[in-house]
């Protein structure tokens, strides 16, 4: 699975492409924001639109730093996500 190493205000985040390749195909993907390891993991949630290449791996390789921080910015606690199991996975 292909993964990415962000830092946003002072924490390193990873992130990877996340949850089910909807009818769109190709066209949305989620990605999954983590930090920290068991009980004291965080994971954030969102989806995005590549405008490059189609495949989850490569359309994440080729996102900005800044892109990526913009979606970060964008995206929301597992609590309240879908891809996330509404929690359910974070202990």
């Amino acid at each position: 699975m292909a993964r990415r190493v962000l830092e946003i205000d002072g924490e390193r985040w990873a992130v990877y492409p996340a949850g089910p390749v909807t009818v769109y195909d190709r066209d949305e993907f989620g990605l999954m924001f983590e930090k920290g390891t068991g009980p004291d993991r965080i994971r954030r949630f969102t989806r995005y639109s590549p405008l490059g290449a189609r495949r989850r791996d490569a359309a994440l390789a080729e996102l900005s730093e800044s892109q990526l921080s913009q979606l970060f910015r964008a995206s929301q606690i597992s609590l309240t996500s879908p891809e996330g199991g509404y929690g359910q996975s974070d202990g």
